[in-house]
């Protein structure tokens, strides 16, 4: 190679090295004197670029009634917005072919704004401009949010089911706690507060720690002029509650004891049905007349936070002891006297003193006229020299026991006791027919619960398990408080007296036809709370009207207590909280018959069940289910699962099934067709149905056969059909060789 040549190689290698070098040097300068010299400065333009510490929120846990339905869950709402700017040209031009459908099915999804308001909002958001010169990018389309359903139908319009950045359709989310069955049960569920993340009460205070889960963190970095959510800490969710409360029962109750409050002009109404065996809590209305709208609202849980004088329910609880401590006998005789006794100068009265009161009458029979001289002369005659063992046994036999229930707020008895301040010479034969004393409901509930479950006292359960994801985390097992309230003999000749209570007595309007119950009648007055006796301000008394038992008193299923609040002059606890529980016993029962049909029938059996008209295709196949011979075997199978019209024939010892053809355009026969069968099939007919009662159509407003209008409204009118009596006697008072040989005194 020649040297001239060898030198300009080198020569450009030197240069290129030196510029390399020197480039190098450059970047490290400009990096110190970034890092040095404006350090301060692209720190704060980093700061802006990415915001730290964001706190990520947990889902809060949902409630669950006992058979899966989602009672209380957090479901969102949104607020909803347009940008203009985004998608360009051709998202402005599908916007302005689309305007009419866009428009139209807005005002079909929001009907309180109109199509044309919407039309307006539109021109004027394509139209308005910025300071900066572009188009708005969070123009608001509604002034209110809308919901989850709302917002899929949005999202189907054309242009606002493109994505965010090709369409410019923009929701808000805001999570919202809702109360999916209104009302029902709303102050044991519970509530939080509206701007918080914080429990008000309830399950949902008592069990906020589950509910509520862990906050996460988060931070917000501008990648490529885009803000972006990145997780440091994930939130872990709150944890789901299964509660024991059943959404139909609930509903069974609320609606039996609304009835009766309208019908008596009732201030306040409580109900709660419990499951004897288990202690758990099926339904737990809490009602009180609003003066505002004249309706009635769940305002307060009265059922465990009200402190009452129970009255004569208490009256069983007195008996107990004085059996249990053999002071009286089942058969003896008690003198109650013209109906008023004189106790330390305080006049006791029964309620039929103007009559001339009941006489001589045995332990069962003052418990079935409830009458008050003949317990307080029982409790008063043995324990007046030593109160302190009447008040042991309150305690003894679970009644006057704190069963600590999770709500806050929960009261426990007030009992009072000799050695304090307030007692007299008359405490006792008050308390003994229950007054002087102070008990939530539920203690009065879970007292005869105990006696239907063959003395066992268990704590009433609200929360059956803790679930994550579907699965159960933690079971919550059955509390026994005590194992037995009393001896046997002594919960043998409690079962019996409540039966003849109901039988007999004065809870003959708390009975079925259908099977047997048992409890007891409470007709309290309520002291005025401002300390003036039993008379109010207004000169009215007010009273307390109670019932409480336990079905089918054979073999308890269920407990259940009826009380309501109401004024003067008239106040029965048997005519007024007794139908209640009637009622409510008559249609639990029936739901737990559909539910469990099987166990309602015996092969061996003679007598074929009763069947209503309606769906004789689903009738079909329960009597297959029940092995019971069907004499032309419906051949046909459910069309697309439509039902096949027509009624049940019953034979000797077969049922025939007779197929009806419905036609369109005039009224059909839905006489003896179920509540659900008859309204199914008259609303795909096209009417509107109105129902008055239970049990089987017997009549229908409009005639069958006749013409109608679609949309017209047809009046139906159900009752339930007689029912056979299947080992229904009445309980007699045992005698005296009975007795003996069942250890009964």
């Amino acid at each position: 190679m020649p040297q001239l040549e060898y030198k300009n190689i080198r020569f450009g290698y030197v240069i290129f090295t030196v510029l390399v070098i020197m480039a190098f040097a450059c970047i490290l300068a400009k990096g110190a004197y970034i890092i040095f010299a404006e350090g301060e400065y692209w720190e704060q333009v980093a700061s802006r670029l990415k915001k730290e510490g964001i706190i990520v929120t947990p889902r809060r846990g949902s409630i669950y009634s006992a058979d899966g339905k989602l009672l209380v869950s957090n479901l969102p709402e949104y607020k909803i917005y347009f940008d203009f700017e985004a998608g360009g040209l051709h998202k402005d031009s599908a916007l302005v072919d689309s305007m009419t459908i866009i428009c139209r099915g807005l005002h079909r999804i929001m009907p309180d704004k109109s199509e044309e308001a919407f039309r307006r909002d539109f021109r004027i958001g394509r139209n308005r401009r910025n300071k900066d010169g572009k188009l708005s990018q969070h123009y608001q389309l509604y002034p209110h949010r809308i919901t989850y359903e709302q917002y899929n139908e949005i999202k189907k319009l054309p242009v606002f089911k493109w994505s965010q950045y090709k369409g410019g359709f923009i929701a808000e989310t805001f999570q919202m706690r809702k109360k999916v069955y209104g009302e029902l049960a709303s102050r044991t569920l519970g509530g939080i507060y509206a701007d918080k993340d914080s429990a008000r009460f309830g399950l949902e205070l008592a069990y906020d720690s589950l509910l509520r889960g862990a906050k996460g963190l988060s931070h917000r970095q501008k990648v490529m002029n885009k803000f972006l959510t990145l997780i440091d800490e994930p939130a872990i969710d709150g944890f789901d509650l299964e509660t024991t409360i059943d959404v139909s029962m609930q509903d069974i109750c609320e609606k039996a004891l609304v009835d009766e409050m309208k019908l008596i002009g009732g201030e306040e109404g409580m109900v709660i049905l419990m499951e004897v065996e288990t202690g758990d809590i099926k339904s737990i209305v809490n009602l009180t007349h609003c003066k505002g709208d004249g309706k009635y609202h769940e305002v307060k849980n009265n059922c465990l936070a009200d402190l009452m004088e129970p009255g004569s329910t208490f009256k069983t609880a007195s008996l107990m002891i004085a059996f249990e401590d053999s002071v009286v006998g089942f058969n003896e005789t008690i003198d109650t006297g013209n109906g008023i006794y004189n106790m330390y100068g305080r006049e006791m009265k029964d309620h039929n003193w103007e009559k001339g009161g009941y006489g001589k009458i045995s332990v069962p029979r003052i418990m079935q006229v409830s009458s008050n001289i003949g317990i307080a002369r029982i409790i008063d005659d043995h324990y007046h020299n030593n109160p302190q063992k009447f008040i042991d046994g309150l305690y003894r036999i679970g009644i006057g026991s704190n069963l600590h229930m999770p709500i806050p707020g929960a009261a426990s008895p007030r009992i009072k006791q000799p050695n304090q301040k307030g007692w007299y010479k008359t405490t006792l034969g008050w308390m003994s027919i229950g007054y002087e004393t102070q008990l939530p409901i539920i203690n009065t509930l879970a007292f005869y619960n105990a006696i239907a479950n063959n003395g066992k006292l268990v704590k009433p359960r609200l929360l059956k398990s803790v679930k994550k994801n579907g699965k159960i985390v933690e079971k919550m097992p059955v509390e026994v408080i005590q194992e037995r309230i009393c001896s046997e003999p002594t919960l043998k000749k409690i079962q019996i007296i409540l039966q003849t209570v109901c039988d007999m007595g004065s809870g003959e309007k708390a009975k079925t036809s259908d099977f047997l119950v048992a409890g007891k009648t409470g007709t309290a007055q309520i002291a005025n709370p401002n300390g003036k006796g039993y008379i109010w301000d207004d000169g009215i008394h007010h009273y307390m009207c109670s019932f409480c038992g336990y079905f089918p008193a054979n073999d308890p299923k269920y407990s259940c207590i009826v009380a309501i609040k109401k004024e003067g002059p008239y106040a029965s606890g048997g005519a007024m909280a007794g139908p209640v529980f009637g009622n409510i016993a008559s249609r639990v029962y029936a739901k737990e018959i559909r539910r469990n049909p099987i166990e309602t029938y015996k092969n061996d059996s003679p007598i074929l069940p009763d069947s209503k008209a309606g769906n004789i295709a689903a009738l079909h196949n329960i009597l297959n289910y029940l092995s019971i011979d069907v004499d032309n075997g419906w051949k046909d199978s459910y069309a697309n699962g439509n039902p096949i019209w027509g009624k049940a024939v019953k034979h000797n010892n077969s049922v025939s099934l007779e197929k009806e053809k419905i036609k369109r355009g005039t009224v059909p026969d839905v006489k003896g067709m179920g509540a659900r069968d008859a309204v199914f099939l008259l609303e795909t007919l096209g009417f509107k149905v109105r129902i008055n009662g239970i049990g089987q159509v017997y009549e229908q407003s409009i005639d069958p056969g006749k013409s109608y209008s679609k949309g017209e409204f047809i009046s139906l009118r159900l009752k339930s059909a007689p029912h056979r009596k299947a080992n229904v006697v009445k309980v007699k008072e045992p005698t005296a060789e009975e007795q003996q040989n069942a250890h009964i005194d």
